[in-house]
């Protein structure tokens, strides 16, 4: 198994190299002035996403769609991947990760438009939609449509299945003493009870499991930056100057080149939000929605909460936390993390147990809907029970078992699933703009859109 290790993480490391960094952050950048910077209505698509569009055509609200995307998207990532970027890039990383969120907004705010644009509707009524569907019906490129979905298929077990079970295996094991094949079952029990509702029930858990576990990580954040009150303004200057002079980070810090910094935020960046990587769009076009913009607002919001503010937030904790006890070893982003949260007296460690649990099985349900989404377009809805009862029982293997070897697969699954996306938000964002200066710029935001036609 060795050398298939060996090789899956070299590849990983080359797909997940600067190409791939310059590709996904040079569509942010082209897409945000494309579109004329849709960063601006982000606001508006705050609103819209507390907002019912019950008479038009879809199988969630808009809020459920964004909930179902951002449990997916917000994950251990958020905690414990910021901190290895600010370990192994410095304190500028948490600057380049942020404006690759802002960036990252007009992204996803495309591929939300393409998915209600090119989206299907099936012969019980259910819609479908997604990078795959966009490359068929509007470029012509089923056969890259088809690649698209066998890579999330993929990735579904992995980063969105057994990994995640592994982390909530490993954490109860760690901190409670509990076996790990007592945390498979309950993983799996906790999923069968979600999924096996389909779409509807997994964006009903998430509209209530979403917005409490992020608050409480947020008040959690809060309340570690009120007790290093005095260096949070030294942390922000810190980030800030280290994004662009090296000289300026000092310390543990020595090492980071303004390049390893850009290098490891931007890449956090890009992992945490997704966006590019073509997963988000598959439940937003599940969203009622009266038009491809509206919706477009709303799945541009979850990059601005998970990293503009979630990712955010977890910097200026750990490089305040560094600034204010400068015991605290720069090398290890876990050990950063639990440093940090346990200043909090009494709660601060469960608070962040309770964050890891909550983000990672979030990423499980929300994940599943995208990697069944995914079979569904490769064989049809007749494989829906037999894919959801394989990923219950991954779920229970990934818990006990060692996985280097998935990981390394995951992450190249992800990496392969990014390029058939790009291709389609680049060739077709003419489209995108056109459907802008449609609904946004030219504020017919409620306007109708044609009918989606039925599944051929």
């Amino acid at each position: 198994m060795e050398p298939i290790n060996d090789f899956f993480s070299l590849m990983s490391s080359f797909l997940w190299g600067w190409p791939m960094i310059v590709l996904l952050l040079g569509t942010h950048l082209f897409l945000t002035f494309r579109l004329r910077i849709p960063q601006r209505k982000l606001f508006t698509g705050i609103k819209l996403s507390v907002k019912k569009d019950s008479k038009a055509e879809g199988d969630v609200s808009q809020f459920g769609a964004l909930a179902t995307a951002l449990a997916a998207t917000i994950g251990t990532g958020n905690i414990v991947g910021v901190a290895t970027a600010v370990a192994l890039g410095g304190p500028g990383a948490v600057l380049w990760c942020w404006l690759t969120g802002i960036f990252g907004i007009s992204t996803k705010y495309a591929e939300g438009l393409l998915a209600v644009k090119y989206r299907v509707k099936t012969a019980d009524g259910r819609m479908l939609g997604g990078p795959m569907y966009a490359l068929e019906r509007g470029l012509g490129m089923k056969w890259l449509g088809i690649l698209f979905a066998i890579f999330t298929a993929l990735a579904s077990f992995g980063i969105g299945c057994t990994v995640q079970a592994n982390s909530i295996a490993l954490l109860a094991h760690e901190t409670f003493g509990v076996p790990a094949w007592i945390i498979g079952l309950t993983v799996c029990l906790l999923t069968a009870l979600v999924i096996l509702g389909g779409v509807k029930a997994i964006a009903k858990v998430c509209t209530v499991l979403v917005p409490f576990m992020a608050l409480l990580y947020v008040l959690g954040c809060i309340a570690i930056l009120c007790i290093n009150n005095s260096y949070v303004w030294p942390a922000i200057q810190l980030i800030i100057n280290s994004a662009f002079n090296p000289s300026a980070a000092g310390g543990g810090f020595v090492g980071a080149t303004v390049m390893m910094a850009a290098r490891y935020g931007i890449a956090r960046g890009l992992f945490s939000n997704e966006s590019g990587l073509g997963s988000a769009p598959i439940v937003a076009a599940a969203a009622q929605t009266r038009n491809p913009v509206r919706q477009a607002l709303v799945s541009s919001t979850a990059t601005f909460w998970d990293t503009v503010v979630i990712c955010a937030l977890t910097g200026l904790v750990l490089v305040s936390s560094i600034l204010a006890y400068p015991d605290i070893t720069y090398a290890d982003g876990a050990a950063l993390t639990k440093v940090a949260f346990s200043k909090i007296p009494y709660v601060g460690a469960p608070l962040l147990a309770f964050g890891i649990l909550t983000f990672a099985f979030s990423t499980i349900i929300g994940w599943s809907y995208y990697g069944e989404s995914a079979v569904n377009y490769l064989e049809g809805h007749r494989t829906n029970r037999f894919y959801r009862i394989l990923f219950i029982v991954s779920l229970f293997f990934g818990s006990i078992i060692n996985l280097d070897i998935i990981w390394n697969i995951a992450d190249c699954m992800n990496a392969l699933m990014a390029i058939p996306n790009l291709i389609a938000l680049l060739l077709l964002s003419g489209v995108a703009a056109q459907e802008t200066k449609k609904y946004l710029w030219s504020n017919r935001l409620d306007d109708e859109m044609e009918e989606v036609k039925d599944e051929i």
